[in-house]
């Protein structure tokens, strides 16, 4: 996979924020972000001693940025550690600072959600709460959403995290761009800039924060990455354990399944199933060739049930498909589709 992020020209050093001249096509299709409203996400999990140092250094940013065009949404997911009540206090400080606190634990995609819909902002920034993405980062961020991109994810090239974490997650980004289609180095970054069409149109639930960027992918918006700034954890522990991974290859399925086929079920199951009754009908003939010309007994290979076994479970996988075809047909309902812009 090349260094260079999809979507980014070459440079001999770490890009820094400045306008950029903008297409001819761009200007018509896109408005400028750089007068745009922004509304930046950050979900939390006990995070009572980053929080107070994290708004401070998003309201230097964005007074710098976006004087009063700016709004923080904190999504507190059943904190426990008092998190809640510095929330309180840095919004009677700065009532830009808005806070949402489930009862209980509910997981980082449900806060995202919720806080999607809530989102008023033209452009949307999502953060972690843990100190270790830059808020500095965020107009470079929002910079190359305006060369024409709906969705800038960061990637964090140089990593401050135990091997236990990066060698994973090399590997869950690699098998998760191969699956996707699009490449990205890291899609689980939680440092990420949105245009309001993109939260507007995906649906994040369960645990699919993670795909974000191939969701919107698949939606048809414009996605790429730059590099960010990545901090070492200052306070506290992370909340993710190594079942995420196991967790984020079923998710990755799941995605797949309910985005490419859910209107089409035969080509997934008719695909595996196809391949499964072709590999058996294969070495059924071949040992049926073998016992003709008398080189084999049957009776003495089990590989001619293995053979059987894959001829049956590929027949049984098509007809599954065949039933959800008939099922889709049968529910067919008012389509909605992602418009990207209208002439009157």
């Amino acid at each position: 996979m090349s260094d260079q992020p999809q979507g980014e020209r070459p440079s001999g050093s770490r890009r820094r924020f400045h306008r950029h001249p903008r297409h001819h096509h761009d200007h018509k299709s896109q408005p400028s972000t750089f007068h745009s409203s922004i509304t930046v996400v950050i979900p939390l999990l006990n995070e009572v001693e980053s929080l107070r140092e994290l708004s401070s250094s998003i309201e230097k940013v964005l007074n710098r940025f976006a004087p009063n065009r700016w709004d923080v949404i904190f999504i507190d997911d059943g904190s426990t550690d008092g998190s809640f009540d510095v929330l309180h206090d840095i919004h009677t400080r700065n009532t830009r600072f808005r806070s949402i606190r489930f009862r209980r634990n509910h997981g980082k995609s449900a806060a995202l959600a919720l806080a999607f819909d809530e989102a008023q902002g033209d452009i949307i920034i999502t953060m972690d709460a843990d100190l270790q993405d830059d808020p500095n980062e965020i107009p470079a961020l929002i910079s190359k959403l305006d060369e024409g991109f709906d969705l800038v994810s960061g990637w964090k090239r140089k990593r401050h995290d135990p091997w236990h974490k990066t060698i994973p997650s090399k590997l869950f980004n690699t098998v998760t761009s191969v699956m996707s289609g699009i490449k990205l180095h890291d899609f689980n970054c939680g440092l990420k800039a949105y245009r309001r069409s993109v939260v507007k149109n995906i649906q994040v639930y369960g645990e699919m924060h993670r795909y974000i960027p191939a969701l919107a992918h698949w939606e048809g918006f414009r996605v790429t990455e730059i590099p960010v700034q990545h901090h070492a954890r200052k306070f506290g522990v992370s909340k993710f354990g190594m079942s995420r991974f196991l967790k984020g290859f079923l998710d990755l399925l799941t995605v797949m399944f309910t985005t490419r086929y859910i209107k089409r079920p035969l080509h997934f199951f008719g695909t595996i199933g196809s391949l499964f009754a072709i590999v058996g009908f294969g070495i059924d003939l071949y040992l049926a060739i073998e016992w003709f010309l008398g080189l084999t007994s049957l009776s003495q290979r089990p590989l001619a049930l293995l053979g059987i076994a894959l001829i049956i479970v590929g027949v049984q996988l098509i007809s599954l498909g065949l039933v959800g075809e008939l099922i889709v047909k049968n529910n067919l309902q008012s389509e909605r589709y992602s418009i990207r812009e209208r002439l009157p």
